[in-house]
């Protein structure tokens, strides 16, 4: 007897997933004090792109002090350099680090064994990254996710049109889900001001399977958990496969037409759990 569609358990964990990563520069510890209450689900410091060369010490020491305790809000670090690692590893505050320009599996392993048993982000940022995306997302178990620096990227490929990074976002998209990992976030989108902008954008990238977005700047969150959400028509849709799922055996069609297998009731089970988290 075929088991109903039903029958596979629905993929966990998209109610408590992250849809919004605001970075905060680390050489300001008050924006940062600031980022951690402004309703991200992940707050980044960043010693990399946005501390100049002669601050990178003092942010390195600010940032070690903020992370010497734990706070409510999970706190990553892009790292700048090796010695970075080696200041935060084991840190209570601390929940993760990126690792910058990754290029290549190697540049993973030395970063997880300096900072054992610590959750790693690989950003991938120019197009020997890209290449290699699956093999740096299985490089080690500690990397839990992927995602693009599309500034550099953009200035590695000579990109002037925006839609010129469509296939290496979609090739990160598939070597994270052919790795397990979560979804990939959104690169920043870097016009604060443009938030029509940001929603449209965040609108394309969720059509290509990303899931949330990195943010530089606290207006941008509420445009980018709305836009990742899925919206009541797109619950009403999955409810009422899920309902029909649940009695009939087999691959079915819905009384719209739709043809619906079990990949497809996966779907709607994603959906469902994304939504709860808006509750």
């Amino acid at each position: 007897m075929t088991p109903p569609l039903a029958a596979p358990a629905p993929p966990v964990g998209p109610e408590t997933a992250p849809l919004t990563w605001l970075y905060a520069p680390g050489d300001h510890p008050d924006v940062v004090h600031k980022a951690l209450s402004c309703g991200a689900d992940i707050v980044i410091v960043d010693l990399e792109d946005a501390v100049a060369p002669d601050r990178k010490n003092y942010a390195l020491a600010a940032t070690a002090e903020l992370l010497a305790s734990p706070h409510p809000v999970p706190v990553h670090v892009r790292i700048h350099a090796e010695q970075d690692i080696a200041a935060l590893a084991g840190l209570p505050g601390l929940s993760a680090l990126r690792i910058p320009k990754v290029t290549h599996a190697t540049d993973i392993r030395g970063p997880a064994t300096l900072a054992p048993g610590t959750e790693l982000y690989a950003l991938l940022e120019s197009a020997t990254g890209v290449e290699h995306a699956y093999a740096i997302a299985t490089a080690d178990p500690a990397v839990r996710g992927i995602a693009l620096g599309e500034a550099d990227l953009r200035a590695d490929l000579g990109v002037r049109d925006d839609r010129g990074l469509d296939w290496p976002r979609s090739r990160i998209v598939v070597a994270a889900r052919a790795a397990g990992l979560a979804p990939p976030p959104q690169s920043v989108f870097p016009d604060i001001r443009d938030l029509d902008g940001l929603a449209d954008s965040c609108a394309h990238g969720r059509a290509l399977g990303f899931l949330g977005r990195a943010a530089i700047h606290p207006r941008q969150l509420p445009v980018i958990e709305r836009a990742y959400l899925p919206g009541p028509e797109e619950v009403e849709a999955a409810e009422e496969i899920v309902k029909a799922a649940a009695t009939d055996a087999g691959a079915l069609a819905l009384p719209d037409g739709r043809f619906v297998d079990a990949a497809v009731v996966a779907a709607a089970h994603r959906t469902l759990s994304l939504a709860r988290r808006g509750d």
